[in-house]
């Protein structure tokens, strides 16, 4: 953990630093200074890095096609309708087992497949100019983040400093075994045993297509004069190093994958270019005609420390820290408390209904004749239930008269039905039949 830290501290303080140090072949320190090109301070953005290289990695694909004759090799034509069979182009001929087989469609054995290839997709895809140039410098400002670079698989706990520069002398090597020294000293020969210790079979099909071993990324070496260089590193056996010219940087080399976060190894002179190339926010660039660096959206991206910060709690009003609940919304048609707030003669409206209401039913509650006496005064309970056995008795009898007034009617005697007469009928249709012929 302490070894960690430590080294943690470290890469802060190597990004923080403006002056970059110069590294012997020594794996020393020379002394010397450079300053760190603005093109390190470029917004990192990994939307603009993965779209560029998506596109720019499909224009080294090699087309590929059917042949236009697969599937149609053969003379058939369909049996039309009523043998009971599908009505696919089959087969002519006998003999043989192929005659009467479906040909032609992508569901038949030997048929040619759904929408076959052709040459003439397009393959290739245009990217624009400054957003190429963008990707580019947001993939060589994370190689300055050591924490970008860690988290992309590179073994950097050990080299000096991020970004590493090492004097214009490396330029000059044209044997391997001083390449590997120079990489051993600087601590750099980690990330490439971590190579050898990646080299494993590809996972899939690949394995039949001449793409059988895969292995990790080792680190990139960036020149800018090459006299002998690519020849002493190139031949490092499978250490997965990438050697590079600064004046022809490659966003494919630089982020693998669309990843930014490539580990780099400079030259002092090629460090020193990247201002002329890509120019600052204070003079464009020398060798782009009419481009500028890309800036921030945000000066500062500590937003939180913006918000917390007393200057801009001076001009903010206080918190508003009422909790305003939604009141339920009541039908003023059935509730009166609502009704009266939205209308204050409802109470006296709804109180002259009562009265009103009040006032008919007691006219409608009038006594009825039995439970009332000569004067006009209600009767007490005894004469009111003499009242009714009265009434009962009285309704009775009147029952009985109008029984008795049915059962005395005489019961009207069925009608007698006359027998029929066929000699009587005969007579009429003759009659009528010679009416109609006399007419």
């Amino acid at each position: 953990k302490a070894l960690i830290l430590s080294a943690l501290s470290c890469f802060l303080q190597a990004c923080a630093r403006p002056l970059i140090s110069i590294y012997s072949e020594k794996g020393e320190s020379s002394g010397k200074n450079v300053v760190m090109p603005a093109v390190f301070r470029a917004p990192i953005r990994p939307d603009i890095v993965n779209f560029v290289h998506t596109n720019l990695r499909k224009n080294s694909r090699q087309p590929y096609a059917v042949s236009v004759n697969a599937g149609h090799q053969t003379s058939a034509e369909s049996w039309g309708t009523g043998r009971a069979v599908a009505r696919i182009p089959r087969v002519r001929g006998g003999g043989t087992h192929r005659s009467g087989q479906g040909a032609f469609g992508n569901m038949c054995r030997g048929g040619r497949m759904f929408a076959p290839t052709k040459t003439w997709r397009r393959w290739h895809r245009r990217v624009n100019v400054t957003q190429k140039r963008y990707a580019i410098c947001s993939a060589l400002a994370a190689t300055a983040l050591p924490a970008l670079v860690m988290s992309k698989g590179h073994r950097i706990e050990e080299i000096p400093e991020v970004p590493l520069v090492v004097e214009d002398k490396v330029e000059g090597y044209k044997k391997t075994k001083e390449a590997v020294l120079l990489l051993k000293k600087l601590k750099a020969w980690n990330d490439v045993k971590k190579v050898y210790a990646s080299k494993r079979l590809r996972a899939g099909k690949g394995k039949m297509r001449n793409r059988r071993r895969i292995q990790r990324r080792g680190p990139c070496i960036i020149y800018n004069e090459d006299n002998g260089l690519t020849r002493a590193f190139r031949n490092i056996p499978g250490a997965g190093i990438t050697l590079l010219s600064v004046k022809k940087l490659n966003l494919l080399r630089l982020a693998p994958g669309g990843h930014v976060g490539r580990f780099c190894i400079w030259t002092e002179s090629a460090f020193s270019k990247l201002d002329d190339i890509y120019g600052t926010w204070r003079k464009p660039s020398k060798e782009k005609s009419n481009y500028n660096l890309p800036m921030n959206k945000m000066t500062n991206s500590d937003l939180s420390r913006i918000l917390k910060s007393e200057e801009i709690h001076k001009v903010l009003r206080p918190p508003n820290k009422k909790i305003v609940r939604r009141v339920l919304k009541k039908n003023p048609l059935k509730n009166l408390r609502v009704m009266i707030k939205l209308n204050p003669y409802a109470k006296t409206a709804r109180r002259n209904a009562l009265l009103a209401e009040e006032r008919h039913n007691h006219k409608r509650n009038v006594p009825p004749i039995h439970e009332v006496d000569c004067n006009g005064q209600q009767k007490n309970k005894d004469a009111v239930a003499v009242g009714k056995a009265a009434a009962a008795v009285s309704k009775a009898a009147k029952q009985a008269k109008a029984d008795a007034k049915k059962d005395k009617k005489p019961a009207k005697e069925p009608a007698v039905k006359k027998p029929f007469d066929k000699k009587a009928a005969a007579k009429k249709a003759a009659a009528k039949k010679a009416a109609k012929t006399t007419a």
